[in-house]
């Protein structure tokens, strides 16, 4: 297959730990062709196919120098066997932009993964809220005095942004109440922004856990994420440590809940994130941990995504 990846940009990528550098690879080596683009780099004019300014890769296996652009031309984004949509939030309007131009794409005969219109529907923070029975007590409001009254009742709580990944914006408001004003402020900015605030999960101790949903089944290991030190968040990129762990059967039975719902909507992959036995966030736009679960337990992520990818490109066929 010809796949092409729309994604932020490749000489960004910190390839040790970078999901879309995992699946590119394992892609090669089944004899697959990779390319990139980013959305920036797809246009549409009237009465013509979504073009976009590609780059055909071919990966070397070195640490440094890991991609050899073979060739780079604007071609039909339909052109291609499979797209995958691999950018990174924030889901701002360029994301959504995009994910139309991708959309397009598909009535002219293309296969994108995550679906184009899943994508728009299921919106990194909102998504969760369809599956409240799963959810810890939240909330998402401009109106401040909603967000007070929500600490009024929980006690402690966490705020954070709508748009926001790798924890940046999250605040905790212990029961008494310091600075909860300045960041719902802040957060909400004058009640132009949506606010997403959700009863303080003491497991958080032992990890904010990503769970990896991959056509509708569910990888058998997860990724603790355990915040350092006095740090609240236990994401990656805020300083949490990454901790590999069997799935346990509690966390099994509520993600078997949620992945067939899922994937019918054209999600192939979803990260979903859980405290204790509650899912706190699902991810669809660019959900990442591959090499993290690879590395420490043997069990290859990126191969069983590449088998669920083929299988629905075999099923599509």
């Amino acid at each position: 297959m010809n796949i092409l990846f729309v994604a932020d940009p490749i000489e960004s990528f910190k390839i040790y730990k970078d999901t879309t550098f995992s699946m590119m690879r394992e892609l090669q080596k089944r004899g697959h062709r990779v390319a990139s683009t980013e959305p920036r780099f797809m246009s549409w004019r009237s009465g013509q196919p979504v073009m976009a300014q590609v780059r055909h890769l071919q990966l070397t296996g070195h640490a440094v120098d890991w991609t050899t652009v073979t060739s780079e031309a604007v071609e039909p984004v339909h052109a291609f066997d499979a797209v995958l949509m691999r950018k990174d939030p924030p889901f701002d309007s360029e994301f959504f932009y995009a994910t139309h131009l991708l959309e397009q794409a598909e009535r002219e005969g293309a296969r994108v993964f995550n679906s184009p219109r899943a994508l728009r529907d299921h919106p990194e923070k909102l998504a969760l809220m369809e599956f409240a029975d799963f959810a810890p007590p939240t909330l998402v409001t401009r109106n401040a005095n909603e967000l007070k009254a929500f600490h009024a009742e929980h006690r402690d709580i966490i705020l954070k942004p709508l748009d926001g990944m790798g924890g940046t914006g999250i605040f905790r408001v212990g029961a008494d109440g310091m600075n909860l004003g300045s960041i719902v402020e802040t957060l909400n900015q004058g009640g132009a922004t949506s606010v997403m605030a959700q009863a303080y999960l003491p497991e958080i101790a032992l990890g904010d856990k990503r769970l990896l949903l991959i056509g509708g089944q569910v990888a058998p290991f997860v990724l603790a994420r355990i915040p350092q030190g006095n740090e609240v968040r236990g994401n990656l990129a805020a300083g949490g440590k990454g901790v590999a762990q069997p799935l346990s059967d509690a966390d099994r039975a509520v993600a078997e809940a949620i992945a067939p719902t899922l994937a019918q909507r054209g999600l192939l992959l979803v990260g979903l994130d859980m405290i204790g036995n509650k899912v706190t966030e699902i991810n669809v736009t660019s959900p990442t941990c591959f090499q993290e679960i690879t590395d420490q337990t043997g069990f290859d992520v990126p191969s069983m995504f590449v088998d669920a990818l083929e299988a629905a490109m075999k099923g599509a066929a």
